[in-house]
Parts: structure tokens; sequence; C-alpha cells
């Protein structure tokens, strides 16, 4: 009996190792499908720039969805969500979310429509994704600052929902959170209020410094929690930004360890 639990143990690893090596296959070529096929022809159809942005980011929109739907299928994800029509009806918001696995930002991109991203620098060299990013317009967070801020103040006037990760980098398992300036810094600058996203994965997988062939021993789920929108009226009345810039990240990590407790 024991023998025969070993090789079930053995054979359901392996075949998680199959399942989750076709998805990583199925994201790459995915991406590259969608850089030298879908975007050349919406070229073709759409003259306006922000009309071919608006079209590649709903073509990633549902390709991420599919994607998603993929690794559900093959028993990899499980998807746990909490008030999926108030993310769902977002319009013109700062979605900010912590970063606890590789896959946040495509859970989000596949149920938010109309999402634009800030984005690090490495994507525009990646040859999987480079045609993504450029394709969609998302935002270079090593642009200069003024730009940057730009071109936030652009997509929240389009109406797109901006998704930015305050940590900058994926979290590291059994951690608090650590927040970056930057969200705080969209927010205040820009006066756009933000729709806080806590993300859970268990087990953990995906994370930081974890190799993609590094399975867990069951499917992973994805919780993700809307929390109420954060309003920054109260922080508009400091005289000194950067200061405010400061209080207003110290609160935000404060408010989201708070709540990552509660899973714990």
């Amino acid at each position: 009996m024991a023998a025969y639990t070993h090789m079930k143990s053995q054979f359901i690893k392996v075949y998680r190792v199959i399942a989750t090596g076709s998805a990583f296959a199925l994201f790459s070529g995915g991406g590259l499908v969608l850089s030298i096929l879908v975007f050349s022809i919406q070229r073709l159809l759409y003259r306006d720039i922000n009309q071919r942005n608006q079209a590649a980011r709903t073509a990633v929109h549902y390709s991420f969805k599919f994607f998603v739907g993929y690794m559900r299928l093959v028993g990899i994800l499980r998807l746990d969500i909490d008030k999926l029509d108030t993310i769902k009806r977002a319009k013109g918001q700062l979605i900010i979310a912590n970063h606890p696995s590789l896959i946040d930002v495509v859970v989000l991109i596949s149920i938010v429509r109309n999402a634009d991203c800030v984005v690090k620098a490495d994507l525009w060299k990646n040859p999987f994704l480079k045609g993504v990013v450029k394709a969609t317009g998302y935002i270079n967070n090593d642009a200069d600052p003024d730009y940057f801020l730009g071109q936030c103040r652009q997509s929240f006037a389009r109406g797109s929902n901006l998704i930015v990760f305050p940590e900058g980098t994926r979290t590291k398992p059994a951690t608090a959170l650590k927040f970056k300036r930057g969200a705080a810094n969209i927010a205040l600058r820009t006066e756009v209020d933000m729709l806080p996203v806590l993300i859970d994965v268990n087990p953990v997988t995906l994370t930081k410094g974890q190799k993609w062939y590094q399975v867990t021993d069951r499917r992973f789920t994805f919780k993700m929690r809307v929390l109420p929108v954060y309003l920054i009226e109260p922080y508009l009345q400091g005289e000194q930004i950067t200061n405010t810039v400061r209080q207003l990240t110290r609160d935000l990590q404060a408010y989201f360890n708070e709540e990552k407790l509660k899973y714990e």
C-alpha cells in the first residue's frame, strides 16, 4: 500500500511538472503569436495609436483569460476571488496589489477590462514580451518622471485602469510587505483614488527565486480580495508633497500588512 501511495505521488508530481511546463510554453508561444501575427494585423487596421493600443490590450485581456482557463483546466490553478464585480466594473482607477507570485499581473489583466500597467524596463528587452508591452502602450517605469506621470494621467483620462505593484518586485515568502513610493507618487500627483487588491497564493508557488519546475504537491489557490477604495483626499492637504508621499506609502504598507495577516 505504501509503495502504491508513493508511486501515485510521484506520478502526480511528474504530471504537474509537465502541465506547468506546458503552461509556460503556451504563455511564451502566445506572446510570440500576439507580437508577430495579431498586433501586425491591428497595425494595418488601426491608424490611430490610441485605438491600436486599446485593441492590443483587448487582445492581451482575452489571451490571459484563455491562459488562466488553461491552468485551471489542467489542474494547476484554483481561483478564489472576492468582489469580482467590483474590479470588473472599475474604470479610470489606480489598482494597487501586493505581488506574491509570477502570475499576479496575468490574473489581474484577465479580469480587468482595459487594463494598463506600469512595467519594468527589463520587459522591453524580453524576446517573448517586448512586442506585447510595446503594442499595448504599457508604461515604462524607467521613463523620465514628468513623461511617466503624463502617461499615467492620459491613461486615467481614457478610462483605463492602471495596475501597479507598490513593492516593485515579488514578495519573499513569510516576510512583511515593503512598499516603494511609486504608487503613492502616482496617486497624489494625478489625484486619483486607489483600489487596493490583496493577493494570496497557497501553497506558495512561482515566487521570487523559485523555478517553474519546483511544483507544489497540490494545485495552488490564487486568492484575491478587493478592499474598499483608499481615498487620497486627506493627503492632499499637505504642503510638502514629498513628505506626503512618504506618509501615504507608510500608511498603505501598514494597511496591506494588517490585511495580509488575516490570510495567515
